[in-house]
């Protein structure tokens, strides 16, 4: 359904997840044996939209807004992690058909299965051609790498580490040789294998400067820092698999029997639940208030901007933790059964323990922030 802006709004998605679920649950034990999404999940996946969130209206995407974007990943890391993981990623990469030129893009997304495997963990190298560039790399944290159409990978021309000069080159699949790498505890749905170019040709129709170049789209979302909206994509997640994790504990409590009788009547119980599901909203709420302002402070620029992206990046580093806090608690008063693969909460726990390691959630935004409220610079552009 169209907002008043002419963007469409997130209920769409959230009921073809709903009818996704019971598939989800069915295929679920596959995603730790496989260590990836089975085709039928990602197919079921792809044909709702959920892979599209980001893509531009002048290319018939949905452009969902930020906010309306963070409640669809909740709800998919609600049903699991790793799903969440990659309609975070993948929906949020769709983002690039604001950047690309459109005949690039129309082509590209052409298809419901679209998917295009970013990594910003490592530096590649490009020499300037004729018509293009000569790359060279080996990125690692390509989530969703068996379904991917496309990867992405940050080079720099000529060794130059600094933002102004990282390009954003896109590589067709043939061109990527891949490893499977991703022998991990938690998220290993996610299919997050290491990704490799040598001295491939990219043409520069299939490039763009990850900071600085104009977008081809009008929308607001096109215009927001980019570090800013990468970090948004898997950010959202924690709190998504915290609330599934309340959700599956409330089913426990309500049927799980002692001496003492069901879980759900014991006082210390229900305290737990009342204070996780405060510590939830709080931790959501400031990212609400975080990604609000961004938005706000976009076109203003200045001060007002960084501010705004510094406090963004405690929001998510704080929403992180807050999800560690919350399905650690609720493992604790489950007890013995929250050690079980039956349930639930077994995966939550490992899934939200990798969830918050990413660099887009690190501590390391606290000291940023902290420089700029003593005065000082803030150490680093990447925030």
């Amino acid at each position: 359904m169209p907002t008043a802006d002419g963007t469409e709004n997130a209920s769409v998605y959230l009921e073809a997840l709903r009818g996704l679920a019971p598939l989800i649950a069915e295929h679920r034990a596959a995603f730790d044996r496989d260590r990836r999404l089975p085709d039928a999940v990602f197919g079921a996946l792809a044909g709702a939209g959920l892979f599209r969130l980001w893509l531009p209206r002048t290319l018939g995407g949905p452009e969902l807004s930020p906010l309306d974007f963070m409640r669809v990943v909740e709800a998919a890391a609600a049903l699991d992690g790793s799903v969440g993981w990659l309609v975070g990623n993948g929906g949020g990469m769709s983002r690039v058909g604001g950047y690309l030129p459109t005949a690039v893009a129309r082509d590209w997304f052409a298809s419901p299965s679209a998917f295009i495997v970013s990594a910003t963990g490592a530096v590649g190298s490009a020499e300037v051609v004729n018509g293009g560039y000569r790359v060279t790399g080996r990125w690692p944290f390509g989530s969703g790498t068996p379904h991917a159409s496309h990867f992405m990978g940050l080079t720099t021309i000529g060794g130059k580490q600094a933002p102004d000069q990282t390009l954003c080159c896109y590589f067709e699949r043939d061109q990527v040789t891949v490893h499977d790498t991703w022998h991990v505890s938690g998220m290993r749905g996610t299919g997050s294998w290491h990704f490799e170019l040598r001295d491939a040709f990219v043409p520069t129709g299939h490039v763009h400067a990850f900071i600085g170049d104009a977008p081809t789209a009008p929308g607001l979302l096109y215009r927001m820092p980019p570090v800013s909206v990468f970090s948004w994509t898997v950010s959202v997640v924690p709190l998504g698999i915290a609330r599934g994790a309340i959700d599956a504990f409330g089913m426990l409590a309500g049927s799980k029997v002692s001496a003492a009788g069901l879980l759900r009547d014991r006082e210390a119980v229900q305290a737990t639940v009342g204070r996780v599901e405060t510590l939830h909203a709080a931790a959501r709420a400031l990212l609400v208030e975080a990604m609000t302002e961004l938005m706000a402070a976009t076109d203003i620029g200045g001060e007002r901007l960084i501010a705004a992206r510094s406090r963004l990046r405690t929001a998510e580093a704080h929403a992180a933790e807050t999800a560690l806090r919350i399905v650690d608690m609720l493992a604790a008063d489950a007890g013995s059964a929250a050690i079980f693969e039956s349930c639930p909460l077994e995966r939550a726990i490992r899934d939200v323990q990798a969830a918050a390691k990413h660099v887009a959630m690190s501590p390391a935004s606290y000291t940023v922030a902290g420089r700029l409220r003593l005065g000082l610079d803030p150490g680093t552009a990447m925030f």
